[in-house]
């Protein structure tokens, strides 16, 4: 695995960073490839009162094995464009975890 075959992920202290393009008020939720540089997540929740946001943390962390306090978005709760810390999850497993996803 390489940082080119997985841009959408940055290796940390305490886990790992993973860009996501989000698309809230979708049909489904669930992670419908790559936008760009970054995982596209689709959640049927709608982008109010933070519900999006929620959805998003409960759909990585089910992706990845983790439990929902081990996920944050530590960037771009606002925007689509987010950055999502998951811990205690290192990069080699992230990258064979969305490798599987996107096959």
């Amino acid at each position: 695995m390489s940082p080119v075959s997985h841009p959408e992920l940055r290796a940390v202290d305490d886990g790992v960073v993973i860009s996501v393009h989000v698309q809230p008020g979708a049909r489904t939720t669930g992670i419908a490839g790559r936008h760009g540089q970054s995982l596209k997540v689709r959640v049927a929740a709608p982008p109010h009162d933070g519900r999006a946001n929620l959805a998003v943390v409960e759909l990585i962390a089910r992706t990845f094995g983790a439990r929902t306090a081990q996920v944050r978005i530590v960037a771009g709760a606002s925007s689509r464009a987010k950055q999502v810390l998951v811990t205690e999850v290192a990069l080699p497993a992230a990258a064979r975890i969305i490798d599987a996803l996107l096959e």
